[in-house]
Formats: C-alpha cells, sequence, structure tokens
C-alpha cells in the first residue's frame, strides 16, 4: 500500500516538473525578426511617368487669339447704314445692302462719305460687284426675301430669275457665263447663267450660306446649319456644270456666315463664338492636303464685341477688311497687314 502511493506521488511529481519545463519554454522563446526584404509598395502609389504630349502639329487658339485684332484696334468707316447687311468692295468704294429701308448704299472707301445708291432690294446676304464693257457698275444680289436673284445698275434694277431658289443667301463669280448661288432652304447651290437658267450643282449640304471662288478654280461653301461641315471645298466636274463631291475643309466652328478670299491667298470667314462676332482664316491649299483642317488649326484675325452674326465681310486688294454685325449700323474697317 506504501509502495503504490509512493508511486503515485513520483509520477505527479514529474507532470509538475514538465509543466513547469514547458511554461519556462513559452516564456523565453524570442518573436522571429521580421523580414530584411522590403514589402513592395502598391502600383498605384508610385508617381506616374510624364510622357511628353503630342502638340507639335497642333496651333493653341489662345496663341492665335493673343495675336488678333480686337474691338479696340476696329475704325469706324460710318455708321449711316441702318440694319446693314450684304456688303462688297470695287474701285475703293463699299456697296452694301441695308435691310433697314430695302436699299443699296455706296460708301467711299477711304472716308466714309455715304449716299444711297439704289432703292429696290429687299434683303440680300452677299452681292457681287462688276464692271462691264462699258464700264458701268453691275451689281449681282441674291434677294433673300422675294426668292430671286437681282441685277442692279444705276438706271435701275433687273431680276434675273425667280426659279429654282428658295432662301437665296451666297453669290460668287464662277465663269463668264455664270454665278454659284446658295440656297439655305434647299441645302444645295445651283448655277445661275447671266441669262437666267438655273440647274443644280451641288446638294446635300446644311444650311449653306457664304461661298466664294478662288483663282484656281476651287470653290468653297460655308454650311451654317453644322459645324462639323463647317466649310467645305469641292470643283466642277470636268465638262460638266455640276460639282464633284464636297469635302472638309474646316470643322468646329459655329454659325459660319460670309466667306472671302482674299489677295494674299488665305480663305477669310466669319463665324461666332458664344454671342461674339469672330473672324477667321486658313491656308486653304495646307487645309485641302491635310484632309481638312480642325477649329485648333484656324487663326483668329479679329476677335470682335459685336454680336453674332457678322453680317457683312469684305476685303480690299491691298488687304483692307471691311465687316459689321446686322444688329448696328457701324461699318468697321482694320488694316490686315499691320496686325500687332
Amino acid at each position: 500500500m506504501i509502495k503504490r502511493a509512493f508511486i503515485l506521488l513520483s509520477l505527479m511529481l514529474a507532470c509538475v516538473t514538465l509543466l513547469a519545463q514547458a511554461l519556462t519554454t513559452h516564456a523565453t522563446t524570442p518573436t522571429p525578426a521580421p523580414s530584411k526584404t522590403p514589402t513592395p509598395f502598391p502600383t498605384a502609389t508610385l508617381p506616374p511617368t510624364n510622357t511628353p504630349a503630342a502638340t507639335a502639329t497642333i496651333i493653341p487658339s489662345n496663341t492665335a487669339a493673343l495675336e488678333a485684332f480686337t474691338q479696340g484696334d476696329l475704325s469706324v468707316l460710318t455708321g449711316n447704314v441702318q440694319r446693314p447687311n450684304g456688303i462688297t468692295w470695287i474701285n475703293d468704294r463699299l456697296y452694301i445692302a441695308c435691310t433697314g429701308d430695302s436699299s443699296i448704299y455706296e460708301i467711299e472707301a477711304a472716308n466714309g462719305s455715304t449716299i444711297l445708291y439704289i432703292f429696290g432690294l429687299a434683303n440680300a446676304h452677299m452681292l457681287y460687284a462688276e464692271t462691264d464693257a462699258d464700264n458701268e457698275l453691275n451689281i449681282w444680289a441674291p434677294d433673300f426675301e422675294r426668292n430671286l436673284l437681282i441685277r442692279i445698275r444705276r438706271v435701275g434694277l433687273i431680276t434675273v430669275t425667280d426659279e429654282g431658289l428658295n432662301g437665296p443667301w451666297g453669290i460668287a463669280y464662277l465663269d463668264d457665263e455664270s454665278f454659284l448661288v446658295t440656297n439655305i432652304l434647299d441645302n444645295n447651290v445651283v448655277r445661275v447663267t447671266r441669262d437666267g437658267q438655273v440647274s443644280e450643282f451641288l446638294s446635300g449640304l446644311r444650311s449653306p450660306t457664304g461661298m466664294a471662288v478662288d483663282e484656281e478654280g476651287y470653290i468653297y461653301v460655308a454650311n451654317n446649319g453644322s459645324a462639323r461641315r463647317a466649310i467645305e471645298w469641292t470643283t466642277r466636274a470636268p465638262e460638266t456644270n455640276v460639282a464633284n463631291e464636297a469635302q472638309p475643309l474646316v470643322s468646329g466652328l459655329q454659325n459660319v456666315t460670309n466667306v472671302v478670299m482674299a489677295s494674299d491667298g488665305y480663305l477669310y470667314f466669319a463665324y461666332s463664338l458664344g454671342t461674339r462676332g469672330l473672324v477667321g482664316r486658313v491656308d486653304p491649299a495646307q487645309c485641302r492636303a491635310e484632309g481638312g483642317c480642325t477649329n485648333d488649326q484656324v487663326e483668329i484675325v479679329l476677335y470682335s464685341e459685336l454680336p453674332a452674326p457678322l453680317a457683312g465681310l469684305t476685303i480690299s486688294p491691298d488687304l483692307r477688311l471691311f465687316v459689321h454685325t446686322i444688329y448696328r449700323p457701324e461699318i468697321y474697317w482694320v488694316q490686315l497687314d499691320q496686325r500687332p
């Protein structure tokens, strides 16, 4: 009995000793050292790589604006035409259609002297002036209000045609026999002969307004109803009286109205930026070669404070630019080759 009790006591002491050793070992075992290999940072926190922007072929619009004429650079030529509209230059005189009294005024471009030239033209957005073989002035005017093409001489007005016109807006000389006229309501351009024969020349436009033809025969048309197709170009198909398909020239402009080909080889045009009227220009040959220019490549020539639209725009051979808005009587001008 005593022997059995001794054995049980020995076993209990052994268990206590083992438990004490285990507790001592756990208390003195060191925590493993942290890894010497650094943990990578999340890639989102790495600084971005600066890649140079590809802007070499884009002309910043603000650069053009800084070089442009502003309202303060304009001089007032005259303020005697109420609600002026279409305007043209010939022989150092301006001829301006006035919607206020259905007439045309003659203005001396040098000093602004203004006289009433003739009465009877209701509303014309563009005019084309020339002298005939007898050195007599002839003004060709699409009458927008009455859907007529009118020939104006000092002795009176002659209706060339009242057919094929639906909102006639712009006019340009095509050749010795004919003119081109835009129909803003029919979205087309028609060819009108001097004796009044009308045929469709180009269709599928978007509210076409101003137009111009250069010395090489390239034809430029403004699409007032589409910023994407702001200005397009075409040519006459060989041995025909119809145009080839229109191609893009300038895109991204709002409310383009007048288009003028100047003696310096640039195409000038009036358009809007919000409610403000601007005049810009491009090299049409460059735009044709590039498949069309965007608004970033337009050089702003005039950044005016006049309310859009700029209803009248014409440029003399010596690069005097004349411009006005339909809402004010003043005719402004500036010398283009004296840019700041």
